[in-house]
């Protein structure tokens, strides 16, 4: 039996499942569609990557990264930025401006300083030790030469070709700005002046100066310059050395004394004496004259004292330990009121004054400079007597003295009032002195 309302349910039920099928097949299209214009997408944009890769050289192709990977180009980017971040760091470091007062610059400028003043310093100690040793083959080869010739090299009256005429001795009266009244007192007793000076160096081969350095603040400026180069002038006595005064600094000045000597004359002996002990120029002549024919001689009173190592004492000697044990005496050398030696002495030191040690005394310096060399020493005692009455009877006697000073003073006390008392009472006779020298 035909049922209407049983057939009117099917057909909804077929309408409704024809729907569903119609939906899911667009819905299906649709996705299609999306998947082809995607597919569409890529392939036009990887032609467009190709075609720009070959446009410019370098055609290759387009990988796309996996899921959870840093792609390529970024890894690349960032390497480039680390690097330059690097080179700016660097330079940084490595040119870090300063200002000018920076106490580390300054340091290190100073450091290079220091540094280069120390090497030029060595340059030039170099410089003189080779000069010096080129200077003493140099007297070498020529007191050989004239051994060879049978002569003495103390007796030569030639020196590089220039004759000069050969003197007995020169000697030097070491003295300061300060000293004038001492040379005047030593002017007025047992040194001539003016044409009777000259006298004894044409007829007796006898010079003598006083002997000076420079202050420490020369100039045109300077009143005790200015004071100096009057009294030469008047009195034309006086050698000037390029030697800066000071009590520290005698051993250099005798040095700079004997280097100025020997190239203005030609002597047998060069002498020493201070401006505060009196001379008896007849007797120091008569006593030099005994060792004229000796090439080597050191002439003077010979002593020895304790070494001073105590830093508050006036004669402290810093390099006592060179000396031995404490208690330890000297050895044995000239008292520096007067003392000489020979050309042939003098010219040793004054070739090796770059060399030669000195020590804090004087003396002590000059008896170090010939403690090794094969030297005569000569103890003259008429060298150092003391004052009246002990140079006094002496004279009386017969037997004047050649030097007189009092040991207290280790020169003649209150040289400006007394020399001339000294001079009264101890000089030569004249017929023993310099006749023609001392005449009026």
């Amino acid at each position: 039996m035909f049922d209407p309302q049983k057939k009117l349910i099917n057909r909804q039920k077929a309408t409704s499942t024809l729907s569903a099928s119609s939906r899911s097949q667009k819905s299906r299209r649709g996705i299609s569609m999306s998947r082809v214009h995607a597919a569409l997408s890529a392939t036009a944009l990887q032609e467009s990557e190709v075609s720009t890769g070959k446009a410019m050289g370098a055609a290759r192709p387009h990988h796309r990264a996996p899921p959870g990977r840093v792609p390529t180009r970024c890894v690349a980017a960032l390497c480039a930025a680390c690097f330059l971040l690097g080179v700016c760091v660097v330079n940084r470091y490595w040119a870090v401006p300063e200002p000018p007062d920076c106490p580390n610059k300054t340091n290190s400028g100073r450091s290079r300083a220091m540094l280069s003043q120390a090497q030029t310093r060595e340059v030039v100690i170099a410089l003189d030790r080779t000069i010096s040793d080129i200077e003493m083959r140099l007297a070498a080869a020529r007191a050989a030469q004239m051994r060879n010739q049978g002569v003495s090299p103390s007796d030569s009256a030639a020196d590089h070709g220039n004759m000069r005429p050969r003197l007995l001795f020169v000697m030097g009266i070491m003295t300061t700005f300060g000293n004038r009244r001492r040379r005047d007192s030593i002017r007025k007793t047992w040194m001539p002046q003016g044409e009777r000076l000259r006298r004894l160096e044409k007829d007796k081969g006898i010079v003598m100066r006083f002997v000076i350095g420079r202050s420490a603040n020369p100039g045109p400026d300077s009143e005790v310059e200015r004071a100096m180069d009057a009294e030469d002038k008047e009195y034309n006595d006086i050698l000037r050395l390029n030697h800066v005064e000071g009590q520290d600094r005698l051993p250099l000045k005798i040095q700079m004394f004997l280097s100025s000597v020997l190239s203005t004359w030609d002597a047998d002996f060069y002498v020493k004496v201070d401006d505060d002990v009196h001379v008896n120029i007849g007797i120091t002549r008569s006593i030099l004259a005994r060792h004229r024919s000796k090439p080597r001689v050191y002439i003077g009173c010979m002593k020895s004292g304790p070494v001073i190592a105590n830093n508050e004492s006036k004669y402290y000697e810093p390099d006592h330990w060179k000396f031995g044990t404490a208690g330890n005496n000297y050895f044995r050398h000239a008292t520096r009121q007067l003392y000489a030696i020979t050309r042939d002495l003098a010219t040793y030191v004054s070739a090796n004054k770059h060399i030669l040690h000195k020590y804090t005394n004087e003396d002590v310096s000059f008896g170090s400079w010939l403690i090794g060399l094969d030297v005569e020493h000569v103890d003259e005692r008429s060298l150092c007597c003391g004052i009246p009455p002990d140079c006094e009877w002496k004279a009386q006697g017969g037997n004047p003295c050649g030097a007189s000073f009092d040991w207290n003073c280790s020169g003649v006390c209150n040289p400006a009032e007394r020399m001339e008392e000294v001079h009264r009472r101890c000089w030569e006779h004249r017929e023993a002195a310099l006749p023609q020298a001392q005449e009026s």
